[in-house]
């Protein structure tokens, strides 16, 4: 089995770009959550110590992916999860079944890089080719 990379980070003028990898469908939207969290905090910091369920519907794909990096950045900003590990149960073209796991958030332990406050459809692309799959996308910071 080729070992990819999980992601990389895009230059982009005042927002956080990612290009994440996978093998497959999964692979992508955990490796791009990682991407996400892994820019907000040193995940090396975060235990597994809580695991929280996802379960999300949208209208096409991409919907899914932005759908799924928005409710697990809302887990975060409202509810103060971080994130480290996730487990995608199933996946099709319009619904995630998916569970996160990390903790809450500590001042004490957790040293935070970047806020970010929102996943957009800027430069959103999600691309299957013969390596696997790739998906680029902009955080708002």
């Amino acid at each position: 089995m080729i070992n990819m990379k999980r992601y990389e980070t895009l230059d982009h003028t005042s927002d956080i770009g990612i290009r994440a990898f996978g093998r497959d469908e999964t692979e992508l939207f955990s490796n791009a959550a990682f991407a996400m969290f892994d820019n907000i905090t040193e995940l090396n910091k975060v235990e597994l110590k809580d695991c929280l369920e996802i379960n999300l519907r949208a209208e096409n794909f991409e919907e899914v992916f932005v759908s799924w990096l928005r409710e697990l950045l809302y887990k975060y900003s409202a509810e103060g999860y971080l994130f480290k590990k996730f487990v995608i149960k199933k996946l099709d073209k319009t619904a995630i079944s998916a569970m996160a796991g990390g903790e809450k958030a500590d001042p004490e332990r957790h040293i935070f890089k970047k806020d970010i406050k929102a996943i957009t459809y800027h430069e959103l692309k999600l691309e299957k080719s013969k390596r696997g799959w790739t998906a680029q996308v902009i955080f708002d910071v």
